[in-house]
């Protein structure tokens, strides 16, 4: 289901942040939208579009809130400890110097740094759209507005057997419309180690308790943070005693070969790594192309029953193009 409203709807959190300072670049003809996802006969996601959000978040669409089955949410929107995560969705902090993440830049020499380069991800057309499923083109803008990447995006919200879980498949392809390279960084590419986040990004809710974080062979942030690895999982327990799991899996080769951001301590989130320790560069005319498929459980899973979950889907063939190939692309 989509709905629409006007681009700065009095109703909307993220509007009413701070409706005056939003960013000029954003403002398009398109009405804030919000289309419903649905799975299993339940709406589990909420992808959110032209929500008039302020210049210094890097203006953009994200999914907020996303659900588990029973209900439980498992996203965060806007967090007072960093205002510009929002939900899920595709964020980077360097695309030639421009901040398509939001709040400061690392500049190498002086750290964190506020400048005016915010760029946004704006709407250009639907080429799919359905109760499970949206294909989005995208065009990324620098805060001059010169465009500098054009963005295919699809989004799928996919059942998995067994009934306490679904999944949720995004992935995107970025071309480069420009007559040369363009490149990608991350603060750790401009001088910060270990902070090679950029890319798909998934924040979850600060207000969890008994947070984890593992992968097949790791477990802990320490030890995951920057490692590939086949899935990791996230889990934590919301108000109300509402245990959940999160396992992302590379949905691809290209993907299954980035590492993993990830927090548990500060807050939680994971994000696939498009630049983590070198920029990536995307030659003119060129495209490059990641996935992440998420599973979203209720429930606390360990290790051993992630493992058996992810056996499960593989060799149900649930998730088209998510095989066992591709995940073995991760092992380190």
């Amino acid at each position: 289901m989509t709905s629409q409203a006007s681009a700065n709807p009095a109703s909307a959190s993220p509007a009413s942040a701070n409706p005056a300072s939003a960013s000029p670049a954003s403002a398009n003809p398109v009405a804030a939208t919000t289309v419903e996802l649905s799975c299993q006969g339940r709406v589990v996601a909420d992808y959110q579009v032209n929500q008039g959000l302020p210049a210094d978040v890097s203006p953009r669409p994200f999914l907020f809130p996303v659900r588990t089955l029973a209900g439980t949410e498992v996203t965060e929107l806007m967090p007072p400890d960093h205002l510009h995560h929002l939900g899920v969705g595709v964020a980077v902090p360097d695309v030639a110097g421009q901040n398509f993440w939001g709040g400061r830049t690392f500049v190498r020499g002086q750290g964190p740094t506020r400048l005016a380069n915010h760029g946004v991800q704006q709407h250009v057309s639907w080429s799919g759209q359905g109760d499970d499923h949206v294909i989005q083109t995208l065009s990324w803008r620098g805060a001059d507005g010169r465009e500098l990447l054009r963005e295919r995006r699809a989004i799928t919200a996919l059942p998995v057997a067994g009934g306490r879980c679904w999944a949720l498949d995004l992935g995107f392809t970025l071309t480069n419309p420009t007559g040369a390279a363009v490149t990608i960084g991350s603060p750790a590419t401009n001088g910060r180690p270990g902070a090679g986040y950029g890319g798909f990004f998934w924040r979850a809710p600060g207000a969890a308790t008994n947070r984890a974080v593992f992968s097949p062979t790791a477990r802990g942030e320490d030890a995951v943070h920057g490692s590939r690895a086949a899935w990791v999982a996230l889990a934590g327990t919301s108000p109300g005693d509402r245990p959940w799991t999160l396992v992302f899996l590379p949905g691809n080769e290209l993907t299954a070969r980035d590492r993993w951001f990830v927090r548990d301590r500060e807050y939680p989130a994971v994000g696939s790594a498009l630049a983590w320790d070198q920029r990536l560069a995307i030659a003119a005319g060129a495209s490059t192309t990641r996935r992440v498929v998420t599973v979203v459980a209720d429930g606390r899973l360990g290790a051993g029953q992630v493992r058996v979950l992810v056996g499960q889907i593989l060799a149900a063939a649930e998730i088209p193009r998510l095989t066992r190939d591709v995940l073995e692309r991760a092992v380190e």
